[in-house]
């Protein structure tokens, strides 16, 4: 994650059933945040972050780092399907810092 709004890589592919350790990394000047969901959900949690609904980010789908930091998200794949990974900090996900998840 950086502050060009993009994440690297941003597209991903896996195995239905598959266990997946992201390790990520804030290499930018600002806060970001990893939220691994279905399209609705992540569209959902962005209109709250944007309302400044205080939304919280202990659930094991996701990941906020301030600068410099690193971390791990392990998710397992249950189910195949098209999937979004995304940071929703207000702003962030409108200028494109999202991703797409293919299972298969």
């Amino acid at each position: 994650m950086d502050d060009t709004m993009r994440f690297l890589p941003e597209t991903l592919s896996f195995r239905e059933g598959e266990t997946v350790q992201f390790r990520v990394r804030n290499n930018g000047s600002i806060r970001h945040e990893m939220v691994l969901g279905n399209p609705s959900m992540i569209a959902e949690h962005a209109r709250g972050m944007r309302q400044g609904m205080g939304m919280d980010h202990d659930d094991p789908n996701m990941l906020s780092l301030p600068p410099g930091e690193e971390g791990t998200l392990i998710w397992k794949f249950t189910r195949a399907g098209k999937f979004t990974f995304a940071c929703l900090v207000p702003g962030h996900f409108e200028a494109g810092m999202k991703g797409d998840i293919t299972v298969e």
